[in-house]
């Protein structure tokens, strides 16, 4: 199939949806309002801080259930978003932090793939270069039901007309990638070669026999951040601290997620071991969680943060997240952290004092946050439109 014309390719392109002519989106560091690399930015540093690359999803989410519906029954949900989902979760979340972004992945020619298309690459500032439309294909969708901390979900979609592997060469370079362990490894190893550190996640094994040659690849990666469950299975360890101890003498870095129970880390280039309870909050929805902490974790990794301000940094991005639904638009921007920062600060100089002792650990982020406003972000609603409905902070 010939793929369709891309509006990210074209200064004065026309939406598909309306008609009407769209400015080009603007690059990621022209979009982002906060760059908490710029002064560890050089000339000669690669156009990308990070690049990703998978299946975009048109998520559906329905909240405010007091449980999943039976069998042959109808609930009405309190609350419904609609967002970019699958891979958009993390573009987004990185993006939202201020890491130069750039995602590769094929959109179809419907409705759902030009507002997806114009959220990420015009709203977000997520570089789209790379991506592809093409003619006659429709987008994957997956509609998500939470309740009381689960999910049950239901996707449609199609494998693409063709494979994203060609595409990913093209990209811009970058300094980092995220990339799934079990997937494709050609395009992140020539990544890895050429200098990019890769960040690897790897999914649950269905069938449970956790086979340790499933890791090989990460001889190409500078990360692996599963989660506690994958870590044991793969370690056969009965804790995580044992599994990312295990997991550190096969990669540079290793973290351990273990959700509610905090996390794990040993970067073994530093000899820094670290553990971070989770941030308490009251959840409402956990899609795109994990994503929000491995872009914060790439971004305190290119910061050169300590080992323990980026756990606290990716458990507290995870934790504004999951006050809010919709995947993707539910990952906080600078706005957020400030926001939550300045608060939490208030309540404790007031005398707040469970305030005073959540703000102990977190008092690097003063140097960290902006001193000024900064724009808001657009959250999920129940229908989807082309006009943004961010705010000022």
């Amino acid at each position: 199939m010939t793929p369709l014309p891309d509006p990210h390719d074209d200064p004065a392109a026309t939406s598909p949806a309306t008609g009407a002519e769209t400015p080009a989106p603007p690059a990621a560091a022209e979009s982002a309002d906060w760059d908490p690399l710029a002064d560890r930015r050089a000339a000669e540093d690669p156009p990308l801080d990070v690049l990703l690359s998978g299946t975009v999803f048109f998520d559906i989410v329905f909240t405010g259930l007091d449980r999943l519906p039976a069998p042959g029954e109808e609930l009405w949900a309190k609350g419904m978003g609609s967002s970019p989902g699958g891979i958009a979760n993390l573009a987004v979340a990185a993006a939202r932090l201020g890491l130069r972004t750039g995602l590769v992945a094929g959109f179809g020619d419907d409705a759902y793939a030009d507002w997806m298309w114009h959220t990420m690459a015009h709203e977000e500032g997520i570089d789209l270069s790379a991506s592809r439309r093409f003619p006659d294909f429709h987008s994957a969708l997956t509609t998500s039901i939470a309740a009381h901390g689960d999910r049950a979900m239901v996707t449609h979609g199609h494998d693409l007309p063709e494979p994203l592997s060609h595409m990913i060469m093209r990209a811009p370079a970058a300094r980092a990638a995220v990339v799934d362990l079990a997937g494709e490894t050609a395009w992140w190893a020539e990544l890895a070669r050429r200098g990019s550190l890769i960040f690897a996640d790897i999914g649950f094994d269905a069938t449970e026999k956790w086979d340790p040659a499933d890791l090989a690849p990460l001889q190409h990666c500078h990360a692996f951040t599963p989660n506690a469950v994958e870590a044991m299975g793969y370690t056969r360890t009965e804790s995580p601290d044992r599994a990312v101890r295990a997991l550190a003498e096969l990669v540079p870095l290793a973290v351990v997620t273990d959700g509610a129970n905090g996390s794990y880390a040993v970067d073994s280039a530093t000899g820094e071991e670290a553990y971070c309870p989770a941030v308490p909050v009251t959840a409402i929805d956990t899609t795109g969680a994990g994503d929000v902490f491995a872009a914060a974790l790439v971004l305190g990794t290119l910061a050169g943060w300590p080992l323990e301000q980026r756990l606290k940094f990716g458990s507290l991005c995870s934790a504004l997240a999951v006050q809010q639904f919709g995947g993707s638009l539910a990952a906080p921007g600078w706005g957020d952290i400030t926001d939550w920062w300045r608060s939490l600060s208030s309540a404790a100089e007031d005398g707040d004092l469970r305030a005073a002792y959540t703000r102990g650990p977190y008092r690097f982020l003063d140097d960290i946050v902006p001193d000024h406003r900064v724009q808001g972000r657009r959250r999920a609603q129940g229908t989807f439109a082309l006009r943004s409905d961010a705010g000022q902070h």
